[in-house]
């Protein structure tokens, strides 16, 4: 008799886990049952470049059911909760489901509602968001809305995903503003609560150069906590002092606050942060052996992106399998993540690296360069590689 396995999330870890432990002869002896309720899968990398008018975002969506592997069942509900002792999942509408085995790559939450007035203000008042697809094109509008003023674009505090996409859009609007020659007239501010522009050295020194040849001024350790569109002012708070102070702004680029869902820290599968709790190299829970996770939602200490996933994609198939079986879980991720930082309309550095926060380059010369080269693979090849490959769950050098 076939055992259960039940994969939660059809987003890109849900996809690529489904598909590469499906290509594997043992997978006959195995059931797969993938979870969720979204009709439309996104490919949100490109959302970056949608927001700066270089992409149609239409083309970043395509049905779920035409990415669900053949020998996988859908079943497009949420997941109210894990009854993890009694391997049973109960959806939202108070069905049950039991499983063998559970694979969680059920992505992370935006938090909008965590900043005051920042939902009623979205998408007017000069308020922006790369991060949905029903309001990245107000991005847009809004780079060429500005002719003068502030433009602030903010960093909440992280977890989030694709860290790097909150001041992608700003290298990009700022290079929009000077393509226009209106830029003496806007002033460009990053509002982070981060304590620095990015966490590894070797780029962080790129990024800091960057903006102080650019002009663009930095604020760290400053949270957003209210949009007051109607006066288009932006209220932070200091992360360290408790400390509040008010800007103005004609263009508010928001980046909102993310969390793990809800089911999981109810589940008791979680951390003290909500995400599932799994060991850093294995993937396996630290708690119930038969569960594993990858992806945003999993407590894996690394950048939450697309090419982190592809890494820990071989690592769960590998260990899960081993785990089937009775043997040893072998293989070990070791943190790898990647992030192509856009910096203009021809231009990117591409920064990879590990737990240790230590460059793990894929490219025989220096990354933190900025190159077109590199704006040419996450413009056109990255989204090809991620459509043909990733969610297939089919593997190839490390860049994503």
């Amino acid at each position: 008799m076939n055992k259960t396995l039940v994969i939660v999330g059809a987003g890109t870890g849900g996809l690529a886990i489904a598909s590469s432990i499906l290509s594997c002869k043992s997978s006959h002896e195995l059931d797969v049952v993938i979870i969720d309720p979204s009709a439309n899968h996104y490919y949100q990398p490109q959302w970056t470049m949608v927001g700066a008018g270089l992409f149609p975002k239409e083309r970043t969506q395509v049905l779920t059911k035409t990415l669900i592997p053949r020998k996988a069942q859908w079943v497009q509900e949420s997941v109210q909760s894990i009854d993890p002792a009694g391997k049973t999942i109960e959806f939202s509408n108070a069905m049950t489901m039991s499983y063998d085995y559970l694979i969680i790559a059920a992505g992370l939450n935006l938090d909008w509602s965590k900043i005051t007035g920042l939902e009623a203000s979205m998408g007017k008042n000069g308020v922006c968001s790369n991060y949905s697809y029903a309001t990245v094109d107000s991005t847009w509008n809004a780079i060429q809305s500005i002719k003068q003023g502030n433009a602030i674009f903010t960093f909440p505090p992280p977890p989030i995903k694709c860290a790097g996409a909150p001041q992608k859009i700003m290298y990009l609007a700022e290079h929009y503003f000077r393509k226009k020659s209106i830029r003496n007239n806007i002033d460009v501010r990053y509002f982070c609560a981060g304590k620095s522009i990015f966490a590894v050295e070797k780029y962080k020194a790129t990024l800091d150069r960057i903006c102080e040849d650019r002009h663009i001024d930095t604020q760290f350790n400053w949270n957003l906590t209210t949009v007051i569109g109607e006066s288009q002012e932006a209220v932070f708070t200091n992360m360290d002092t408790g400390e509040t102070r008010c800007e103005d702004y004609d263009l508010l680029h928001v980046t909102p606050p993310m969390n793990a869902p809800k089911f999981i820290k109810d589940s008791g599968l979680g951390n003290e942060s909500g995400f599932v709790s799994v060991d850093s190299k294995t993937l396996q829970h630290e708690v119930y052996p038969d569960i594993f996770s990858l992806g945003d939602a999993s407590s894996l200490p690394t950048s939450k992106t697309a090419a982190a996933i592809r890494a820990q994609m071989p690592v769960l198939k590998n260990n899960f399998f081993a785990h089937v079986n009775g043997r040893n879980l072998s293989a070990e991720y070791d943190g790898y993540s990647s992030c192509p930082l856009v910096t203009g309309y021809n231009s990117a550095v591409l920064a990879e690296f590990d737990y240790q926060l230590e460059p793990r380059e894929t490219f025989p010369f220096n990354q933190a360069k900025e190159r077109f080269s590199m704006y040419f693979l996450k413009k056109h090849l990255m989204p090809v590689l991620y459509w043909k490959a990733l969610i297939r769950g089919k593997r190839w050098p490390t860049i994503l």
